[in-house]
């Protein structure tokens, strides 16, 4: 029997979370986040809410009343479902998944987050700057979902921001003046 995937725009899946902080249900925690005025840390989820049966259970994977699958990847440590291959993974030095495939990243201490390997050898570290914000919108480094550009500086800056730089001729990191020339 086909499955169709349900969801919000951010994750197909076939599970709700029922929030500890608020006591709702909400497909993700972006979409929490935008409804209520605190954020969900989606590892305190311990009970999700079944879409197809609507049952209450633990956070799993299959449901125990009507065994639907929830997502074709399941993270217990994040409570983290989504049915979109992204190449998802979970770093347990960063302690949330990531996307893009775990071959294609390395986590560098120093930096305290996950890089493109393509970066091991030659990136600057600069210690934590994985939690860090951009140097240009100033949001969050560890967890944005947006991908990233890692000037030879080493302060980490979103590619959009770094393209919106270009696009209006700036030529040096706003965080410590050097030329932003990527190496990545």
């Amino acid at each position: 029997m086909a499955q169709s995937s349900i969801g919000c725009s951010h994750y197909k899946r076939r599970a709700m979370l029922l929030t500890p902080c608020c006591k709702k249900q909400y497909w993700c925690h972006y979409c929490h986040d935008a409804q209520e005025n605190h954020r969900l840390v989606r590892k305190n989820v311990i009970t999700i809410v079944c879409s197809n049966c609507n049952y209450p259970q633990e956070a799993r994977n299959t449901c125990r009343k009507c065994h639907v699958i929830f997502a074709t990847y399941f993270c217990q440590k994040c409570c983290l479902y989504d049915d979109t291959a992204k190449g998802q993974f979970h770093c347990d030095k960063c302690t949330i998944c990531r996307v893009g495939g775990s071959q294609n990243f390395f986590h560098c201490d120093v930096c305290n987050m996950c890089l493109n390997i393509g970066i091991r050898e030659t990136h600057k570290c600069i210690e934590n700057s994985g939690r860090d914000g951009c140097t240009v919108c100033l949001e969050e480094i560890h967890s944005s979902r947006m991908d990233l550009t890692v000037p030879k500086c080493g302060h980490l800056i979103h590619t959009k921001c770094f393209e919106s730089l270009k696009s209006v001729n700036i030529t040096q990191c706003p965080t410590c003046r050097v030329e932003l020339k990527s190496i990545m």
